[in-house]
């Protein structure tokens, strides 16, 4: 082989320690890339020619090659971020990425996504990110997702409205209140016959001991006012069977120009009974606590006056044993009453509710009832909350209300958790889950191709994407309002750049060895 094979093992040693010098460089490059992995190149012998030696068979070695060049998937440090929507990973696991021209995937590290003007979450290419949309009204708590993993987009910044289905009100009636609306011939309805529809006010404020006002909302998100009025019944002739215990009426009301009932035919609004909604009674033991309940509705099959009390028969209880009533504030049709098909019906816990979803008590109509405690009905099971309204000899007043309805709302705020989920804050004070982010991993990543802007692609060598929710399997978590920084270690590769000029150095030596070397064998000649 002689000198000439010198010569080609010096270039050779130049090649790869050139090599080696661009793959330092590329690194100390990308020291401050979001999410950039380092790469370390290994070199190798390459073949050898076969020589006769005293010893026998030797080897003369022709220079070096290239053995590999491997990325670095270690972790890279952390960063924060005043974005939510900057994302990073911790462990294992690569965000996806799709290029809507070509309908290429990409996998990257690099979490600076930012949402464009179509709403798409994308990275600084403009690619699409991916996740997989959230299925809403989960009634479990957990995550539950729709079809499968695409662009993430908000089409919708809207929050759309929910009707009340529950109004929750916790109160103390002053047992000490004068009864204000007494009368002899119907003392637990005696508010009802007062209330005048058509008059403003319509009740006037000395018929009741108390009120208290609560804003609900109907399917449309528009807010309507609910008023339910409280006054004792004192007149002993009538509770005399009950034992000791205090009883209270009370009538749940709207405004009379919002209520858009109509029953058999009948418009409630313009009449007496605008805005009428339910009447009952409330019954508390002698130390005041809560005991019993009675509520009457509307019926169906209610004609001529809405005030006559016979057209008033015991309102429907729902599944978890509060009575229902519906104002049908948008005046749709069949959903008038709480057994209509299209009712939107609203359940009244006052901290009372019965486990049996049947009533005890033969007055199936308010007209029953008369003058006698013993005709009121009342809960088959009566279940008294933890906190529940209350009749001592103190103040009348409100200790708590509660009502599960709001309007529409416009998204404020985007978070993500440590799961990828994406949820949405809106002006109504809900908070939904959106989209979750999708990760992929793959069963040899070393294989992965580079294809510059913190991109990857799939190869052969990679295997498929095995794509999961973060925290999952052996998939890393999420750290929002966080970024990546780049893994490249620059003390190491300084050294790496000091050995690597060596090396080149000494084979550049080899070359002007052997060249001189040559020049003495030319010299011989002279």
């Amino acid at each position: 082989m002689g000198l000439t094979g010198s010569l080609y093992s010096g270039i050779s040693g130049l090649q790869t320690h050139s090599s080696k010098m661009s793959v330092i460089g590329n690194n100390l490059a990308n020291t401050s890339t979001i999410g950039f992995k380092s790469t370390t190149m290994q070199f190798q012998d390459l073949f050898y020619q076969s020589v006769n030696t005293g010893a026998g068979v030797g080897q003369v070695g022709v220079g070096a090659g290239v053995a590999s060049i491997y990325t670095n998937y270690a972790q890279g440090p952390y960063e924060s971020s005043s974005e939510a929507t900057d994302v990073a990973i911790g462990g294992n696991g690569f965000f996806m990425v799709r290029n809507s021209d070509s309908q290429e995937m990409y996998y990257t590290r690099a979490g600076s996504f930012r949402f464009d003007s179509n709403g798409y979450l994308v990275d600084p290419s403009g690619y699409r990110v991916q996740g997989w949309e959230v299925k809403q009204g989960s009634s479990t708590g957990a995550v539950s997702t729709v079809g499968v993993s695409g662009d993430i987009r908000l089409e919708n910044f809207q929050s759309p409205p929910q009707a009340t289905s529950l109004v929750s009100m916790y109160l103390n009636l002053d047992s000490s209140s004068e009864d204000e609306a007494a009368s002899a011939t119907n003392p637990f309805f005696s508010m009802l016959g007062y209330w005048n529809g058509t008059s403003d006010p319509a009740i006037s404020d000395s018929r009741y001991a108390y009120q208290n006002t609560i804003k609900v909302y109907d399917a449309n998100g528009t807010a309507q006012t609910l008023t339910i009025y409280f006054d004792p019944v004192k007149d002993a002739s009538v509770t005399s069977g009950s034992g000791g215990n205090q009883v209270w009426e009370f009538i749940v009301t709207c405004e009379p120009s919002a209520d858009g009932r109509t029953i058999n035919g009948q418009s409630l609004k313009d009449t007496s009974a605008a805005g009428l909604l339910m009447a009952g009674t409330l019954t508390f033991n002698a130390a005041g606590q809560v005991t019993g309940m009675s509520a009457y509705t509307l019926g169906s099959g209610a004609t001529g006056d809405m005030k006559d009390l016979s057209n008033w028969t015991l309102a429907d209880l729902n599944t978890d044993g509060r009575p229902v009533f519906t104002a049908n504030f948008s005046g749709e049709s069949n959903a008038s009453t709480t057994t209509a098909g299209n009712a939107s019906v609203i359940a009244l816990d006052f901290g009372i509710s019965n486990e049996l979803t049947t009533w005890k008590g033969a007055s199936s109509n308010a007209s029953m009832v008369g003058n006698s405690y013993a005709n009121l009905a009342n809960f088959a099971d009566p279940k008294i909350n933890a906190i529940s309204s209350t009749s001592y000899d103190s103040s009348s007043t409100t200790i708590s209300q509660s009502q599960d309805g709001y309007g529409a709302g416009f998204l404020k705020d985007i978070s993500i958790n440590r799961d990828g989920v994406i949820t949405g804050s809106y002006s109504n004070g809900q908070v939904l889950d959106l989209y979750v982010l999708t990760l992929a991993n793959f069963t040899n990543p070393y294989g992965l191709r580079r294809e510059g802007s913190n991109l990857f692609s799939a190869t052969r060598e990679s295997g498929v994407a095995i794509t999961g929710l973060a925290n999952t399997g052996n998939l890393g978590t999420i750290s929002s309002n966080t970024l990546e920084q780049s893994n490249v270690d620059m003390a190491t590769e300084m050294v790496n750049l000091i050995t690597t000029q060596r090396g080149f150095q000494a084979n550049s030596k080899v070359i002007t060895t052997a060249d001189t070397m040559l020049g003495e064998l030319i010299q011989l000649k002279r």
